[in-house]
């Protein structure tokens, strides 16, 4: 066993896994895992810089998660950085406070490394089973950007394609600098043309309709899991592995579309920090089930989170 700590830090929040990781029998076990919405990727998409207030909201994140590392002894730590720094002009002003707070450099990533870690982190404990038919499409959707990745037991292809949760968001949901409540059709049109032109980019690369099995990361599918399911709270052992179908999906995506903010707060699995980005996050979801023609998607709570334990694990 080795005793590993692994930090995803993302457009829309930064996660904390540590975990004892034995690669021999390919089993990772949990002591602390969590999750803080930062908004890191607040505003990059039209400034092209991280916001003061964003920085200042991760490095006490940070400073929270260096307290929780050093109480488990993590032997090993990696931290990934994902969209929002990659394309931020000051992202050297985001190295140097993680670096000081937690004494390790984040690592920013590219797309195609950030879906490889995904593919892992969502498929390792499905390997072993034979109930669900390869090959997988791993589907990450972030803030920023969604990975794409089909495979076996491997990779066969990847691709990073920038239609995150926040950046659609932000970039076609808010009027005079508030989120439309809910937005007009002539928002979501566009929205969905920008989705489905940003699909097409992805399967120059990617075969997405070669998948048999569609399996969905990150918190905009897991909280679509959480409202298909109605659950009084957020429960990640519900979530994890459950199945929603087309058709539920298209239910939910409709509903959250033509809703309130106050509507889609008063669901009781919806994290605050979800509640004006979740209606992009689903039909972004909705648009890759379309296009692939899945009946339905897998829903895992292991993700790139998972992915960058093993790699922190298996480092010489």
């Amino acid at each position: 066993m080795t005793r590993v700590a692994a930090v995803d830090c993302g457009t829309n929040s930064i996660r904390l896994l540590v975990a004892d990781a034995d690669p021999a029998t390919g089993e990772l076990a949990d002591l602390d895992r969590r999750m803080t919405i930062v908004r890191l990727g607040q505003g990059v998409d039209r400034t092209g810089r991280l916001a003061p207030e964003a920085l200042r909201r991760t490095f006490a994140a940070c400073r929270e998660y260096a307290g929780i590392i050093k109480e488990h002894g993590a032997e090993r730590l990696r931290f990934v950085a994902t969209s929002a720094s990659r394309d931020a002009e000051n992202r050297d002003e985001f190295v140097r406070g993680v670096l000081d707070i937690l004494g390790a450099e984040p690592e920013v990533i590219s797309g195609d490394q950030e879906a490889e870690f995904s593919f892992t982190g969502a498929t390792k404990e499905l390997a072993g089973g034979d109930h669900l038919p390869k090959p997988y499409l791993v589907v990450d959707i972030g803030g920023g950007s969604t990975e794409f990745v089909v495979g076996d037991d491997g990779v066969r292809a990847a691709r990073s394609v920038d239609i995150g949760c926040v950046r659609m968001t932000e970039r076609h949901l808010v009027r005079d600098g508030v989120v439309s409540d809910p937005p007009s059709e002539e928002q979501v049109a566009v929205m969905r043309a920008d989705i489905e032109a940003a699909l097409d980019l992805a399967e120059e690369t990617v075969p997405l309709r070669e998948a048999r099995t569609l399996v969905g990361l990150a918190g905009s599918v897991t909280t679509v899991s959480a409202i298909a399911q109605k659950l009084p709270e957020y429960d990640s052992a519900a979530i994890h592995h459950s199945r929603v179908s087309h058709d539920r999906v298209r239910e939910i995506t409709e509903w959250l579309l033509r809703s309130t903010h106050a509507e889609r707060a008063a669901v009781p699995s919806m994290h605050p920090g979800r509640v004006d980005v979740i209606a992009a996050g689903a039909l972004v979801l909705l648009s890759i089930m379309e296009r692939i023609g899945a009946e339905e998607v897998v829903v895992s709570e292991h993700d790139i989170l998972d992915g960058i334990a093993w790699s922190c694990a298996s480092a010489e």
